[in-house]
């Protein structure tokens, strides 16, 4: 559940993420996204995100892996293959990229914070 999103002018300071809190607790900062949004146009840009980035994935599986880069299995493949099927074979890669980015950053965060630091004391349980 992300708590709050929030948005930074490109000349204001960023304040670093605190450490000490948890994975789930920290804030999201739009600037920080690797895509582009273009300011007031946001919901624009995310819908054609949406739509063209998860086909233009699909399309690559499709040329590469199941056309092993033949380029005339490939256009008798995308004669008999819809957009949606093409849309969802991308959408699945892009999800599937983005939970392992996802594990990635929560397995870096969680290796960082269980680093010994000066502030902590040993304590016997």
């Amino acid at each position: 559940m992300i708590r709050s999103i929030k948005t930074t002018p490109k000349n204001a300071p960023v304040t670093p993420v605190n450490e000490s809190k948890k994975f789930t607790q920290q804030d999201v900062d739009l600037a920080k996204t690797p895509l582009f949004f273009p300011e007031g146009f946001e919901k624009i840009f995310i819908s054609i995100y949406f739509i063209i980035l998860p086909y233009i994935a699909g399309l690559f599986f499709l040329f590469f892996y199941v056309a092993e880069g033949s380029i005339e299995l490939f256009v008798s493949l995308s004669e008999e293959s819809s957009f949606l099927l093409t849309w969802t074979i991308g959408y699945e890669i892009i999800a599937s990229i983005i939970i392992l980015s996802i594990v990635k950053m929560a397995l870096g965060f969680a290796h960082a914070s269980s680093k010994p630091s000066a502030k902590k004391q040993f304590r016997r349980p």
